[in-house]
C-alpha cells in the first residue's frame, strides 16, 4: 500500500525578496527627492545671484551745459488799476436823484457823478441862516446896552470923584457896565457859533453833490437812482461807484515768504493773462508789502504771503480790473553759468549715501524742485550737501556740488561739475531714492510723446 505523503511547503524566493526590499526602495526614493529639490534650489539661487550681479538701474541723462540762467519767482494774483477811487457819500444820507454815468463810461475831473436829494440839508441851512440873523440882532442889542452902560459908568465915575455920588450908586453903575460887557461878548460868541453851524450845514448840503476827482472811467457802479445811501462822520458811506485810470494798470500778486527775500523794487517781470494765452506782458516791480498776510492760521495749510505790485509797462493790451494774472519775476541773472537739470540735484548723506529724511512719494514728476529737497534736509535736522550723479561708463559717481540760482528747468552748479559731464536726469525715483555711488546703470530710452 503506497504511503500518501503530505506535500512539502517550500518558501517562494521571489515573494520574500520583494518584502525585504520595500523599505529600502522607499528610503532611496526619499533621498532622490530631497537631492533633486536641493539641486533645484541651488540652481535657482545661482540664477538669482547671477542676475543680481548683472542688474542695472535704468536712468536718463543730460549733458551739463553753459548758458545764461535767470532765477524766477512765480506768483499769481489779479489785475487792478494803479489808481482807483471809491465814490461814496461823506457824512450825508438820502435818496440818489441823479447818477448820470454808467459802468465803463469815461469821465473828466469835475463831472457830476452823484446827486443826493438835498431837501433835508437845504432846510438845515435855512434854519441856521435864521438863527444867525437872530444872533446878530441880539449882538446889536447887546452892543447898544453896552454903549449906554459905558456912558452911565463914565458919569458915575466923574460924580464919585467929586463926591456927588454914593458908594452904592457907584458900585451899581460899575456892575451894570461889567454885565453889559459880558452880555455883548456872549452875543458875539453866539454869532460865531451860529456862523459855524451854518457853514457846517452848507458843507453838508454841498456834499449831496459829488464830482469826479480825476480823469478816468467808471470801473464799477453798485447803486441806481432811487436807492438810499447812508454815511456818518465815523464810518465810510455806501459805495456808489469807482472811478479808475484804466490806462495805468498793475498786477497785484501774492509771493510766498520763502521767495519774497529775493524780490526787490525795480525787478523785471513777465505777466501772463488768462484772457491772452501765449502773450507775455512786460512789467516792473513798483511796491512790496512790508507786512505779510497769513491764511489758514493754526492749521497745516497755514501760508504767509506778501503782496507785490507790478506795474504793467506794455500799454498795447486792453486789460480790465479783476483779470487773473500769473507773474514771473526775474530776481537774478547769471551769465555763462554751468547748469544741470533742476531734478538732477538732490541731497544725500555722503557717508551712507542715504536720502535726506522722508522724501515725498514718487508721483512721476521729474521736475522735483530743489527747494523742496532743501526743506527735506532741514526737516531731517541734518546739514546734508547737495549732490548729483555723473554717469561714467556703466556706473554712476555721486558728486557733491555747490549750487546757485535756479529757473524752471535748470540749476546753476558753481563747483563739482564741468560742462559736458553726463548728468543723471531721471527718473525722479532713481535720483531721490535708488541711486548710490558706483551703482551700475543703463540708459533708458526716452518715452515718446503719444501725441507726436
Amino acid at each position: 500500500m503506497a504511503l500518501l505523503s503530505s506535500p512539502q511547503m517550500t518558501p517562494n524566493p521571489t515573494a520574500s525578496g520583494s518584502a525585504a526590499d520595500a523599505p529600502r526602495k522607499k528610503t532611496l526614493a526619499a533621498w532622490w527627492l530631497a537631492g533633486s529639490a536641493l539641486v533645484v534650489v541651488l540652481m535657482a539661487s545661482a540664477v538669482i545671484l547671477r542676475r543680481g550681479a548683472g542688474e542695472s538701474t535704468p536712468v536718463t541723462t543730460e549733458k551739463a551745459i553753459v548758458k545764461t540762467i535767470t532765477q524766477l519767482v512765480t506768483a499769481t494774483g489779479k489785475i487792478y488799476p494803479e489808481i482807483e477811487v471809491k465814490i461814496s457819500p461823506d457824512s450825508v444820507f438820502g435818496e440818489i436823484v441823479a447818477l448820470p454815468f454808467r459802468d465803463g463810461d469815461a469821465v473828466k475831473k469835475g463831472d457830476l457823478l452823484v446827486k443826493i436829494k438835498p431837501d433835508y440839508y437845504q432846510a438845515q441851512v435855512e434854519q441856521q441862516e435864521a438863527a444867525l440873523n437872530a444872533a446878530r440882532s441880539a449882538a446889536v442889542l447887546s452892543q447898544a446896552k453896552l454903549e449906554k452902560a459905558d456912558q452911565d459908568w463914565a458919569q458915575y465915575q466923574d460924580l464919585y470923584r467929586r463926591k456927588l455920588a454914593s458908594d452904592s450908586d457907584y458900585m451899581t453903575s460899575k456892575t451894570n457896565h461889567d454885565g453889559a460887557q459880558a452880555a455883548y461878548a456872549s452875543a458875539l460868541a453866539n454869532v460865531q457859533e451860529v456862523e459855524s453851524l451854518l457853514n457846517q450845514a452848507r458843507d453838508q448840503l454841498s456834499k449831496t453833490i459829488i464830482y469826479s476827482p480825476m480823469d478816468g472811467s467808471v470801473s464799477s457802479r453798485s447803486c441806481e437812482v432811487g436807492e438810499r445811501v447812508v454815511a456818518t462822520g465815523q464810518f465810510s458811506g455806501t459805495e456808489i461807484m469807482r472811478v479808475a485810470d484804466l490806462s495805468s494798470m498793475e498786477a497785484r500778486v501774492d509771493v510766498d515768504e520763502n521767495d519774497i527775500v529775493n524780490v526787490k523794487v525795480g525787478d523785471h517781470g513777465f505777466i501772463s493773462i488768462d484772457a491772452y494765452p501765449g502773450r507775455k506782458i512786460n512789467g516792473t516791480v513798483k511796491e512790496i508789502a512790508s507786512t505779510g498776510t497769513t491764511t489758514g492760521a493754526g492749521t497745516q495749510s497755514e501760508v504767509t504771503n506778501f503782496q507785490v505790485k507790478i506795474r504793467v509797462t506794455d500799454h498795447d493790451v486792453e486789460l480790465r480790473p479783476g483779470m487773473s494774472a500769473t507773474a514771473d519775476i526775474e530776481t537774478q541773472t547769471v551769465a555763462n553759468a554751468t547748469v544741470v537739470p533742476i531734478q538732477s540735484v538732490t541731497v544725500r548723506d555722503l557717508a551712507s549715501g542715504k536720502p535726506a529724511g522722508q522724501l515725498p512719494p514718487d508721483n512721476g514728476d521729474n521736475q522735483a524742485s530743489v527747494t523742496n529737497l532743501l526743506e527735506q534736509a532741514h526737516a531731517s535736522r541734518q546739514h546734508l550737501p547737495y549732490v548729483v550723479f555723473i554717469k561714467e561708463g556703466g556706473r554712476v559717481r555721486m558728486q557733491k556740488v555747490e549750487i546757485g540760482i535756479s529757473d524752471d528747468t535748470y540749476t546753476e552748479v558753481k563747483s563739482g561739475v564741468k560742462p559736458g559731464d553726463e548728468i543723471v536726469s531721471g527718473s525722479y525715483t532713481a535720483i531721490s531714492r535708488t541711486l548710490k555711488d558706483a551703482m551700475k546703470v543703463r540708459l533708458e530710452k526716452p518715452v515718446k510723446d503719444k501725441q507726436s
